[in-house]
């Protein structure tokens, strides 16, 4: 009672849900919810080295594009667990997810973070380049895979470990890679990677627009 009211008899309108009243999951959602499944198992996966359910995440003609890396999945597995034997030291955060869909095709942008711990210039360095993966999936014998994924990297940074580290960097070298992931390829070129210098972001060239994905469904 609250002032000779009661109030949970106003609130008869609204009352709680029986717990038996989930609505049943239609096929869409089901996709969907897939979908993301697949998306946040790689990034799990490839980061623990599981590299059978890392495998799964893909159809076999599967294929990788990187800053670091473009080939053929198996390649790409191939390569990401002589890394892992070599120290080397990446991770990934996923986000928010949005998923458009188009019969047995989809797309799926999810915000992501990729960071990577590595010397710069003899000083160890954090590098967190922030962006989404761009990801190319088609429903084969039931299953969602990736076909194609393709990351837009939209903006990065490069902090010491040690605050009190003093880390001076090449202007020629970071300003031969675009603004999206300048820091982060100038880090990957130092350990010694071949990167690629014209991948997609969201300013300069090649650029991308923030949203529309609908096109590309039918490619």
């Amino acid at each position: 009672m609250a002032g000779g009211k009661d109030i949970y008899a106003e609130r008869a309108w609204c009352p709680p849900s029986p717990c038996n009243s989930v609505r049943r999951v239609d096929a869409t959602l089901a996709d969907r919810l897939a979908i993301r499944d697949v998306v946040e198992t790689w990034v799990s996966a490839r980061d623990s080295g599981d590299w059978d359910a890392f495998r799964a995440c893909w159809h076999d003609d599967g294929y990788m594009m990187a800053t670091w890396f473009q080939g053929p999945k198996e390649d790409f597995i191939r390569v990401s667990q002589e890394g892992a034997a070599r120290g080397v030291n990446i991770l990934h955060f996923t986000g928010g997810c949005r998923i458009t869909l188009n019969g047995t095709r989809a797309i799926a942008q999810t915000r992501m973070t990729i960071m990577q711990r590595a010397e710069v210039e003899g000083v160890l360095c954090d590098v967190n380049c922030l962006g989404r993966f761009y990801d190319f999936f088609e429903k084969r014998d039931g299953r969602w895979g990736i076909v194609l994924r393709q990351p837009i990297y939209e903006k990065d940074r490069i902090d010491t470990v040690d605050p009190a580290a003093t880390l001076v960097l090449d202007p020629e070298l970071l300003a031969r890679f675009p603004e999206g992931y300048r820091h982060l390829a100038y880090l990957q070129v130092r350990v010694g990677y071949p990167v690629k210098p014209d991948m997609p972001g969201v300013r300069g060239k090649p650029a991308v627009t923030m949203t529309t994905s609908e096109p590309l469904i039918a490619a």
